[in-house]
């Protein structure tokens, strides 16, 4: 079952090649030719870094965007296609090589996989009439109580128990984690990331963290190439940082990967928390900055 796992992430991941290849190869050429050194350096650049901290569970397109900006190499109109296109590359590399290295129940991930693809295929014309700012909010009220949850789990300190060492979830902590993760896969639709609010739903059942790892990314590199035809069908992507973000995100996933890997459970979870706050934090900040402008 796990062979059919990686089978299915090789056929996306060549998919998505195949059709950016044919479309730069028939009309896009010129924008290769005509591309300077310093835009394939901030490509690289910004691939590199971004998804390093992406497979951190950081997520990819908050830096991705602030480096475009900071580098002045790509127009502002082409940067969500860049991101989607580039970032499909290094997120279904970021999944084939956890599916491959971390211990993972296959029919968890499954299930998994196919709640998020339910969730952004099947729900998109329901979440985008949610408010956002109140989901913002929602989302990242809860995230400050899961850390500082988590951080007591991992101390030993309060009455919330150890922390999980699961690697698959059964009967109702299974259906708990599907249902939420079609919510996360639909809220992906209108631009909320999906790897902090899986990982928090996993870490709170009880799963381990490393396991957590290849189902937050297996579900976005399902639902990514998707989108990414889309955009390459529309030619509203940047064909230099698109080819970086993808070519410069592997290296930086391989990167991250050798950290996640070696680091000791211990500094993982305070990892992970850090990184459910940080979300806490940019998702509060959106919601302030829009209710201020008047944004729902």
């Amino acid at each position: 079952m796990l062979l059919a796992i990686q089978i299915l992430l090789g056929v996306l991941f060549a998919g998505t090649g195949v059709g950016l290849v044919v479309d730069v190869a028939k009309n896009r050429m010129d924008k290769i030719k005509d591309a300077t050194g310093k835009q394939w350096a901030s490509a690289f650049v910004v691939g590199i870094i971004a998804n390093f901290l992406d497979t951190l569970g950081c997520g990819s397109y908050a830096p991705s965007t602030f480096m475009y900006k900071l580098f002045n190499q790509i127009d502002d109109i082409d940067i969500p296609g860049t991101l989607n296109v580039g970032d499909t590359f290094p997120v279904i590399f970021e999944a084939f090589i956890f599916t491959t290295s971390v211990n993972c129940d296959p029919m968890f991930l499954i299930v998994m996989y196919v709640c998020a693809a339910v969730g952004s295929f099947g729900f998109a014309s329901i979440v985008t009439k949610w408010p956002r700012n109140k989901i913002r909010i929602a989302l990242g009220t809860v995230m400050i109580p899961l850390a500082a949850v988590m951080l007591c789990k991992n101390t030993g300190v309060g009455p919330f128990g150890l922390v999980g060492t699961l690697t698959g979830l059964t009967g109702w902590k299974l259906i708990v984690a599907a249902v939420l993760n079609i919510l996360w896969g639909a809220l992906m639709d209108i631009g909320f990331g999906l790897y902090a609010p899986c990982m928090a739903t996993c870490l709170l059942l009880g799963v381990d963290a490393q396991a957590c790892f290849p189902v937050f990314m297996g579900s976005c590199a399902c639902l990514m190439p998707a989108c990414s035809i889309e955009f390459i069908k529309t030619k509203r992507y940047d064909v230099p940082h698109t080819i970086g973000n993808a070519l410069g995100g592997c290296i930086g996933v391989f990167i991250a990967w050798k950290v996640v890997t070696g680091l000791p459970m211990f500094w993982l979870i305070n990892l992970i928390c850090v990184v459910l706050l940080w979300t806490s934090y940019t998702l509060l900040s959106s919601a302030r900055k829009d209710a201020k402008a008047g944004v729902a």
